[in-house]
């Protein structure tokens, strides 16, 4: 009898789609993922085993039977058609960059395996294996591999749970270690100052914007007056384009949302709000060059979207929580917050180690050390120290150490009211920045 369950994640949420089981015709329980819905999660497990209970009795051709009369095109083709219908995220469509990437891979994967049709895919592992590492010599990213890898397991595993397939030739594939290869910093207040200072006003007000609410460069594309909200002061994001296919909103400072709204009269309803360069990566490397600030450090490189990673290290050092840090970075996981995106700045710990000995009183301690071995060295009696008086002296001026900043808003307004002029900024400015 075929069924319905709903499944936890780890943090003990429940997942947003139904899992189903059904019997097969070898009248074993096999299980497969459905819709949000519960109703036509249920319809398709009691199809799939309606489907089986006629091979099992014979009215039916066996699975690994039809598999040799069933072309990978055809087969493929319907899969790409349930994607752009039901294939994402709370079952709504693939985003359009997802799409495009199960499109490439699979007909990639069509040709390097020679699939004319899905008996093709049997034993087919080793094949995909040794393809994979070819494409690792080639030069391609473990993330790419994975994300090759990815959209054949997909496609196969929908195959089984729609009977096309008898089991996946995939399973026991192993995933690929996809740990960045390259680290981002962050960029600092006074390096996004001088950014924008050489940028031109469009890229400045993109890369604010960017810096101030952690969006990526497609999300900022997506962006149109329709996504401003004056009075909550925020931008409204459309689950159609954000990457976790949620809706969401984003809040702003004040003086950049005076900015924005004063840009969107100048635009239609649906024109995009922002200029997004094709490569925005590749604009701000020419804005970080005429900035005289290095691309790459020993903390890691600067490109657009480490303007992410610096919108999450500015939230904890301004004192967010995790919790609030992993809310406005729209993270499922904090830990994906914290261990992915979140810096440490060595000026920051050595501030944290300095306030931790103050709290400590170890100057005192020091202090007396310090006299003490400058009398031994100089071979002069050692007489008792009052402790009074070198309690308030350092044994190490803390020089070159900056101050610890209050807020985010104050970190980062800092840098971008004064280059963009916003208290100055009037429609004649706006209608600049709008060219």
């Amino acid at each position: 009898m075929a069924g319905v369950r709903r499944t936890k994640r780890k943090d003990g949420t429940y997942h947003e789609n139904w899992k189903f089981w059904y019997i097969d015709c070898e009248e074993k329980r096999r299980w497969g993922t459905g819709t949000p819905s519960k109703k036509d999660t249920l319809q398709i497990a009691r199809k799939l085993e309606a489907e089986h209970n006629d091979i099992r009795m014979g009215l039916a051709p066996r699975p690994c039977e039809t598999s040799k009369v069933h072309a990978y095109g055809d087969v493929k083709d319907d899969y790409l058609d349930w994607g752009r219908l039901q294939g994402g995220r709370n079952g709504r469509p693939w985003g359009a960059k997802h799409e495009a990437n199960r499109v490439r891979h699979l007909a990639w994967w069509g040709q390097e395996l020679k699939l004319n049709n899905l008996d093709n895919l049997n034993d087919c592992l080793p094949n995909v294996e040794k393809l994979l590492q070819k494409l690792k010599q080639l030069g391609r990213t473990n993330k790419t591999l994975s994300n090759y890898a990815e959209s054949l397991n997909a496609f196969c595993i929908w195959c089984v749970e729609r009977g096309y397939m008898k089991a996946n030739p995939l399973q026991h594939l192993k995933a690929v270690n996809t740990d960045p290869e390259s680290v981002r910093r962050a960029i600092t207040p006074d390096e996004f100052a001088r950014l924008i200072e050489h940028a031109s006003a469009e890229r400045a007000l993109l890369y604010t914007v960017a810096a101030v609410t952690g969006l990526r460069a497609g999300e900022l594309s997506a962006l149109t007056p329709s996504n401003l909200d004056v009075g909550g002061c925020g931008l409204i994001l459309d689950p159609a384009w954000t990457k976790n296919r949620k809706p969401g909103f984003q809040p702003l400072p004040s003086r950049l949302m005076e900015t924005l709204a004063g840009l969107a009269e100048f635009k239609s309803h649906d024109e995009p709000l922002l200029h997004v360069d094709t490569h925005p990566s590749r604009s701000m490397d020419i804005d970080l060059a005429n900035a005289g600030i290095p691309k790459q450090t020993a903390e890691g490189k600067l490109d657009f979207h480490a303007l992410r990673t610096a919108f999450a290290t500015f939230l904890v050092e301004s004192g967010a929580t995790i919790k609030e840090t992993q809310t406005l970075m729209r993270h499922a996981d904090p830990r994906i917050t914290m261990n992915v995106y979140a810096r440490n700045r060595d000026t920051r710990l050595a501030e944290i180690t300095e306030t931790v000995s103050e709290n400590l009183k170890l100057e005192k301690k020091c202090a007396i050390y310090v006299q003490r071995k400058k009398e031994a060295d100089d071979r002069k009696p050692l007489t008792p120290v009052d402790a009074t008086n070198y309690g308030t002296q350092k044994m190490v001026e803390a020089a070159g150490i900056e101050p610890a900043s209050e807020s985010v808003s104050l970190q980062i307004s800092t840098c971008i009211v004064r280059p963009l002029g916003f208290a100055a900024v009037g429609r004649v400015g706006l209608a600049t920045l709008g060219r």
